[in-house]
């Protein structure tokens, strides 16, 4: 593929790197991460092959809700750095030739943000609409609680306002009214912002939520919330053309299609969306050790509008929600990998990391092999490159948020203060600094980071992966997920056993003949293809391979 016909669609092969500041790394010495320490380990990222660095909640907060409670959408967390030191990260990113996008968390603000002080002050307030508030909650009003194990209700009474207001998450973050035209100039605003400061583009928090106005008075009257999401875009479009919103939308493939747009168009809403469903199927093929969850999730998932790209995770930020399963299949995956009641949370998903979940090795390098064959953007979460586990003892989803682990000692080379003062508890046991850290791997070519830095390398070299039309398998063993990305006549194949035990398959290329062979990209060799499109592939336990049609 020509790279001046792509480039400028750089999230269609980009490989994204989410990761927290405040726990990456501490550059001033005072316990907690912030971006003068970032700056300085951006190298690691670029050795990496990152070329996308996603920026969790950075702005002012009186951390209820781990940043997403945010007090002032234009600035930076005293406690991270100033505004000059978020513009020289992103100064010194685009010099290593990495993009930035950060969270635009805009369906509520903390109940101590400016606004929401002058809206519960008085009803007269100019801010009083900026928010949702009801005499008494309704019934025809939103459903569902979203933390089940902390709120009772969407509704929350204010003593000082004299009435209701909605919040979907925690009653200390109310819900902003998007149906207000000052509140959506005002995210435009803060959208604006941050891209005349660098940005290339925004993770959308809760993109369902953010256009929901069931509720609303006059709800009935309203334009449709995706002509909203369409403007956003086309706003965000108008500044920077090359700039992304990458979606948090969990829901069915046929619900998730919508917010893409138009589907007989390049896309004129999100630019990309999470792949939950795939995301979820993946972790149920891993506990029955069969490809076919997966392998059905893929044949279902529907193409996208034309630069419209799904995005591929096996882990992230909140916990591993397994929503979309079945109550049964949900229950067999909690029995592989989450056995006990602190490992899960909400009765929906689990607050572990996939190293200590899969508990072998090879098992877990096979499972980011097989994430970043899929196609979609791949997206890190920070400390995955190096197999990072999870701390059990911290509440809730912070189990997964956990200080970066650079080096061999007690405090993994976060920070030189006392560990009282970090932002989380440290990762304690054999998936502690002691064993699990960056400096080590990187002298180790068998290392969990070695590994992640070649599967980034042959997935940039791939160009079938990103923008190939996929097409499943069936090799006639049911531990092997396997699938071909083509484009034209190029086709890379790609081969993993989710079984313990090797096993050897029949692979038919029916097009090719004995005049290609299949050269092997992750390890050395080549794998001959009969005069009628066979050939014999064998896989050891948790293998994986990934194999290139070439003319002999």
């Amino acid at each position: 593929m020509r790279l001046t016909r792509t480039a400028d669609v750089w999230w269609k092969d980009a490989v994204i790197y989410c990761l927290d500041v405040e726990t990456y790394r501490d550059g001033n010495g005072d316990g907690c991460g912030d971006f003068l320490g970032l700056t300085q380990q951006i190298d690691h990222l670029a050795r990496l092959g990152v070329t996308c660095v996603w920026l969790m909640p950075f702005f002012p907060t009186r951390e209820r809700d781990d940043g997403y409670d945010i007090t002032d959408f234009y600035n930076v967390d005293s406690r991270l750095g100033t505004l000059g030191d978020f513009v020289e990260f992103v100064r010194t990113a685009r010099d290593r030739g990495l993009r930035v996008i950060a969270d635009l968390v805009v369906n509520h603000t903390s109940d101590q943000h400016p606004w929401f002080q002058s809206a519960r002050s008085d009803r007269s307030s100019p801010y009083r609409d900026w928010y949702v508030w009801r005499d008494e909650p309704p019934q025809d009003g939103p459903q569902g609680i979203v933390f089940p194990d902390k709120e009772k209700s969407l509704w929350d009474f204010d003593e000082q306002a004299g009435q209701y207001y909605l919040h979907r998450f925690y009653k200390q973050q109310p819900d902003l009214n998007v149906a207000n035209p000052a509140v959506r100039d005002e995210i435009a605003r803060i959208m604006g912002f941050w891209m005349e400061l660098g940005l290339s583009g925004f993770r959308v928090d809760a993109v369902p939520f953010l256009l929901e106005t069931s509720g609303q008075q006059d709800a009935g009257e309203l334009p449709d919330p995706h002509d909203y999401l369409a403007d956003l875009r086309a706003f965000l479009t108008r500044r920077n053309g090359e700039a992304v919103l990458l979606g948090e939308v969990n829901l069915s493939y046929q619900d998730t299609l919508r917010f893409f747009g138009d589907p007989q168009s390049v896309g004129d809403e999100l630019t990309m969306c999470f792949d939950f469903i795939a995301m979820q199927k993946f972790y149920l093929a891993m506990a029955r050790r069969s490809a076919e969850p997966l392998a059905e999730a893929l044949r279902e998932r529907p193409q996208p509008p034309r630069d419209g790209h799904w995005a591929m995770f096996v882990r992230n930020h909140d916990e591993l929600t397994l929503d979309k399963l079945s109550k049964d299949e949900r229950q067999e995956v909690f029995d592989q990998f989450g056995p006990a009641k602190e490992m899960r949370l909400y009765d929906r998903g689990l607050r572990r990391r996939l190293p200590p979940m899969l508990g072998d090795v090879e098992r877990t390098k096979m499972a980011y092999s097989l994430m970043f064959s899929m196609p979609g953007t791949p997206v890190l979460f920070y400390g995955e490159e190096i197999g990072m586990g999870e701390n059990l003892a911290a509440e809730g989803r912070l189990a997964v948020r956990t200080p970066m682990q650079w080096k061999a000692d007690r405090d993994g080379g976060f920070s030189t203060a006392d560990r009282d003062r970090f932002p989380a508890p440290m990762v304690e046991g054999e998936y502690g600094p002691e064993h699990v850290n960056v400096a080590d791997q990187r002298r180790s070519g068998e290392s969990m980071l070695s590994w992640i830095r070649l599967l980034i390398e042959r997935y940039r070299e791939s160009p079938e992966l990103a923008w190939g039309e996929c097409e499943v398998i069936d090799t006639g063993h049911p531990a092997v997920m396997a699938h071909r990305s083509s484009i034209g006549k190029d086709m890379v194949v790609a081969l993993h056993n989710l079984g313990d035990e090797p096993v050897d398959v029949s692979l038919q290329l029916p097009e090719f003949d004995d005049s290609h062979e299949l050269t092997d990209l992750l390890v050395d060799g080549t794998t001959k293809i009969s005069g009628d499109g066979h050939a014999k592939i064998s896989l050891g336990r948790y293998g994986c391979r990934w194999l290139r049609v070439c003319p002999c």
